[in-house]
C-alpha cells in the first residue's frame, strides 16, 4: 500500500521569491489577460528563471462539462495575478503549450486519449502529460480524500498533486510556485550529475586516448601533446601510442577518425588498443593496416566514417625506421646540423575505411644517430594564419618547428611552444583536434 504523501506541506523558500505572473482566469479555452491584455510572455519561459519581469502561466488541463470545477483567481507573491489557460483535451492542451508556460494543473480524471476512462486511465493520462511536457512542472488534480492517487501520481513524475474540492487561490498559487521551482531545481540537478558523469567519461576516453607509453629498455625519450578543439566537451577522435617489443623495436603510431563526437572517440580507443595488441603479436606494415581496417569497417556506426595513420618502427639500433602512412600526413625529423624536414614519402594508401582491399607499402628510411622524430595530427596544419582564409599547411609547420628548435627548444618545450603558437597564430582555439607525438634519440 502507498504511503500518501501530505497535501498541505511545507513550501520551500522558493515561494516566498522570484515567480511574477499576470492575468485572472479564463473561459472554457484559451486565456484570460484581466488587466494584462496585450502582454508578452518571456519566450522560453520553462526553461530560464522567473523574475519580477517574467508572467507566470498556469495551463489547467480538464474536461468538465458541468462546470463543477473552478479555477481560483490566483495572486503571484508579488500581488500580481497569475494567467491561465485552460484546455478540455491533450490535443488541445498540446496546442496551447508554448514555452511561455510554466506549470500544468491537470485533472487526473480526464480519461486517457482513445481509451475509456477507468482508474488506471488517470496516470496513463499523467504519463502521457508528463512525456508531451519533460520541461514543465505539473500539478495532478485529484478527487478529495484520494490522496493514494495523488501521491502515485508524485511518484510517476507530477510535482505535487491537489484535491480538486478543495481549492483555494493561495493554497494554488503557492504549489504552483513550488512546483516550478522544485521542476528547475530537479533540471538543476539533472545537469549537475549529467556534468559529472560526462567528466568520468571524459577521464575514461582520456586514458584510452592518450596512454602511458610502454619503451621500457629503450633509450628513446618520449614527450606528448593534446589540446582538444574548440566548444566540445568530449575528446574527438585523435589518437596515438609507442611500445617496445621483445626485440628491441620501438613501435609509434597516431591516428585520426574523422568527426569529433563520443562515437568516433571510442573507435579511435578501439583502433588504438587493436594497434597495441596486434604489433605485440608480431605484425607489421600492409598486414597491420589491413588487419585495423578490417576493425573500423566492424565497429564504425556507418561507411562513411574513416581514419587516418601514421606508424613508424625503429630499429633496435635507432638508425633505420620503417614507415607506413593511411591517408596521414608525413612525420617531421630533425638532425644535428640539418634544417628539420618531412619524411620523404610518396607512396602512402589511402586512409582506413576507404577503399577495400587496398595497400599501404612500408618505406625503410634512414634516420641516423641522432635525431628527433615528430608525428601529428592534420589539427595542427589546418589552422588558420590571421583573419584570412590562408591554413598554416605543412611548410608553415616546418618553418614553425625550425625557429622553435633554434631557440634550443626540445622534448615538452618544443610540443608545448609549437601548439600554442600555432593556436595564436589561428587567432584562438582550434577549431579540430591537435595531438603531437615526440621520439628523441640522443647517443
Amino acid at each position: 500500500m502507498p504511503v500518501p504523501i501530505p497535501r498541505q506541506r511545507a513550501i520551500p523558500a522558493a515561494e516566498s521569491g522570484q515567480a511574477q505572473g499576470a492575468s485572472s482566469p479564463g473561459g472554457p479555452s484559451g486565456e484570460a489577460t484581466g488587466g494584462q491584455a496585450g502582454a508578452v510572455p518571456a519566450p522560453h519561459a520553462a526553461t530560464t528563471p522567473v523574475d519580477s519581469t517574467t508572467n507566470l502561466t498556469l495551463l489547467v488541463i480538464e474536461d468538465d462539462p458541468a462546470g463543477s470545477l473552478s479555477v481560483p483567481e490566483m495572486l503571484d507573491a508579488a500581488g500580481k495575478p497569475i494567467r491561465i489557460r485552460t484546455a478540455r483535451n491533450l490535443t488541445e492542451a498540446e496546442r496551447l503549450l508554448t514555452d511561455d508556460v510554466h506549470c500544468i494543473l491537470l485533472d487526473l480524471a480526464l480519461p486517457a486519449p482513445g481509451r475509456a476512462a477507468a482508474s488506471d486511465d488517470e496516470l496513463t493520462t499523467l504519463k502521457h502529460v508528463l512525456r508531451l511536457a519533460p520541461r514543465h512542472a505539473v500539478l495532478a488534480l485529484t478527487a478529495s480524500g484520494d490522496a493514494e492517487r495523488g501521491a502515485e501520481a508524485v511518484r510517476v513524475g507530477a510535482q505535487d498533486y491537489l484535491f480538486r474540492d478543495e481549492l483555494d487561490g493561495r493554497l494554488l498559487s503557492r504549489a504552483i510556485r513550488y512546483a516550478v521551482e522544485r521542476k528547475r531545481s530537479d533540471k538543476a540537478e539533472r545537469r549537475l550529475t549529467e556534468s559529472r558523469l560526462r567528466a568520468q567519461e571524459n577521464a575514461r576516453l582520456e586514458r584510452g586516448l592518450l596512454p602511458t607509453p610502454l619503451l621500457e629498455g629503450s633509450s628513446l625519450r618520449f614527450a606528448a601533446r593534446y589540446r582538444p578543439g574548440r566548444s566540445r566537451a568530449l575528446l574527438g577522435g585523435d589518437f596515438y601510442d609507442t611500445v617496445r617489443t621483445p626485440d628491441g623495436t620501438v613501435h609509434a603510431m597516431i591516428g585520426d577518425v574523422c568527426g569529433h563526437g563520443p562515437d568516433e572517440a571510442a573507435l579511435g580507443v578501439e583502433l588504438r588498443i587493436a594497434w597495441r595488441a596486434l604489433t605485440f603479436a608480431g605484425l607489421c606494415g600492409d598486414e597491420l593496416l589491413s588487419t585495423l581496417q578490417q576493425v573500423l569497417e566492424h565497429e564504425r556506426e556507418n561507411d562513411e566514417i574513416f581514419a587516418t595513420l601514421c606508424t613508424v618502427d625503429i630499429a633496435p639500433d635507432g638508425r633505420r625506421a620503417g614507415l607506413c602512412l593511411a591517408g596521414h600526413p608525413s612525420p617531421l625529423i630533425s638532425r644535428p646540423g640539418r634544417p628539420a624536414e618531412l619524411l620523404p614519402y610518396e607512396n602512402g594508401g589511402p586512409a582506413l575505411g576507404l577503399l577495400a582491399g587496398a595497400r599501404w607499402p612500408r618505406r625503410q628510411v634512414e634516420l641516423g644517430g641522432e635525431w628527433s622524430l615528430m608525428l601529428y595530427t592534420d589539427g595542427l596544419i589546418e589552422g588558420h594564419i590571421g583573419e584570412g582564409k590562408e591554413r598554416l599547411g605543412q611548410d608553415g609547420m616546418v618553418d614553425l618547428v625550425r625557429r622553435r628548435l633554434a631557440e634550443g627548444l626540445a622534448g615538452e618545450e618544443l610540443l608545448r611552444a609549437t601548439v600554442n603558437e600555432v593556436r595564436d597564430l589561428n587567432g584562438g582555439e582550434l577549431t579540430d583536434d591537435v595531438a603531437v607525438l615526440l621520439l628523441d634519440r640522443t647517443p
